[in-house]
């Protein structure tokens, strides 16, 4: 039996009411820098802020329901929000290779866009997945990039999500000497490195 569901107010995604007992989830406001005077107005940052604070209400809900312990910590990064839940057992939150986070972060972002009324390009991170994930693909993107400049032969790699791929690609781009192109369809969508001629 499901839980019932709760009406909409303020454009806020409608989740069931979690156990009353339950305080497992906790938000965590973040100081957020602004922007220089060079770069876009208050008011791009001041939406940045709302989707985090959106998705931190959605995630800290969701989190209460599954019964699941975590912190959300809200950050922007550059143009867009970044919530990270942290702390406890998450590897549920995962799934393999991504797959569950991949998805949570999809429902965040139509929580967010249902909520703002513009489109997400909000990251969520679940246990440093996609921090320790960055750092793993920026190793193999340097490593590939010297072994094409050298051998000049292009190297495909591995099926990635857009993630994975624009972490790649970013490296790619500060080599000298190679550059990159994505292949194929989703979900067996590719990063190739090729030499430059």
């Amino acid at each position: 039996m499901s839980a019932p569901q709760q009406p909409v107010t303020d454009n806020a995604p409608a989740l069931p009411d979690a156990d009353p007992a339950s305080d497992d989830a906790v938000v965590e406001a973040v100081e957020v820098e602004p922007r220089g005077a060079g770069e876009a107005g208050g008011s791009g940052d001041d939406l940045l802020v709302r989707e985090g604070d959106v998705a931190g209400d959605y995630l800290e809900r969701l989190l209460d329901i599954l019964d699941v312990d975590g912190d959300i910590d809200l950050d922007v990064e550059g143009d867009r929000a970044s919530v990270a839940i942290v702390g406890g057992r998450l590897d549920d939150l995962i799934g393999p290779d991504g797959a569950t986070l991949e998805a949570l972060q999809e429902l965040t972002r139509l929580a967010v866009a249902q909520s703002t009324g513009v489109r997400s390009r909000l990251m969520l991170d679940v246990g440093g997945y996609r921090a320790e994930r960055r750092a793993d693909l920026t190793t193999l993107a340097g490593e590939t990039a010297r072994r094409v400049s050298s051998s000049g032969q292009p190297e495909r790699l591995s099926p990635m999500n857009p993630f994975e791929r624009k972490v790649v690609h970013d490296v790619i781009a500060s080599v000298s000497g190679v550059h990159s192109e994505s292949e194929g369809e989703e979900p067996n969508r590719r990063v190739v490195v090729l030499p430059d001629r």
